[in-house]
């Protein structure tokens, strides 16, 4: 008799997160939090004694999204800061990868989005003009990253991801930290936004 293959993850917490059918109370902040402070962008290619992981580039993208978007509701913050959340169970996958798996790891990436927005008090879909702003402050991200820590020129960098304006990136440098130090600003971070909805 065939099995079913297991679809779920334990987590630190304690939780069990179908990945398949997520809900909303499998989440644990500290959960993602671990997870993204251990998850490492551009596939460990980076200059660095740490990795530079995605719950350090989340923290950027959302200080950036609040930049350009100084009016924003502190729930589109949230929004900015949670914006690679479900990479805490699924990784995070190059661009290139993720065109070869093809549309099911966006499908899979919704579903755990959805739980995860619920889980937080966000709509499971954000607004489009929401989505796009904050991809806009991931794609300056994605500049800063390349530049700074990845190799690339300038001109190479601007060619994928566009020459951010001067102003929205000016005093920002990365550091990279200990996985520990990350996470740890990470929850402290998203603690201060919910207490500010």
């Amino acid at each position: 008799m065939p099995t079913t293959p297991r679809a779920w993850q334990r987590m630190l917490s304690g939780r069990r997160l179908d990945l398949l059918d997520p809900t909303p109370v499998d989440i644990e902040i500290e959960d993602i939090a671990h997870g993204l402070a251990f998850v490492a962008r551009w596939n460990g290619q980076t200059r660095g004694d740490f990795a530079y992981s995605v719950a350090e580039h989340s923290l950027l993208v959302e200080t950036l999204f609040t930049r350009l978007n100084p009016k924003a509701p502190v729930k589109w913050q949230l929004a900015a800061l949670l914006h690679d959340a479900p990479e805490y169970v699924i990784g995070d996958m190059i661009s290139p990868v993720k065109a070869a798996v093809g549309p099911d790891y966006g499908i899979l990436d919704d579903r755990l989005m959805a739980a995860i927005h619920i889980r937080f008090g966000l709509p499971a879909t954000l607004p489009k003009t929401v989505k796009a702003q904050i991809k806009r402050a991931d794609k300056i991200s994605a500049w800063m990253e390349a530049v700074q820590i990845a190799g690339f020129s300038e001109q190479e960098a601007s060619k994928f991801f566009g020459r951010p304006k001067p102003e929205i990136i000016q005093d920002l440098k990365i550091d990279l930290r200990p996985p520990k130090e990350v996470r740890h600003d990470f929850v402290s971070r998203h603690q201060e936004l919910l207490e500010a909805l």
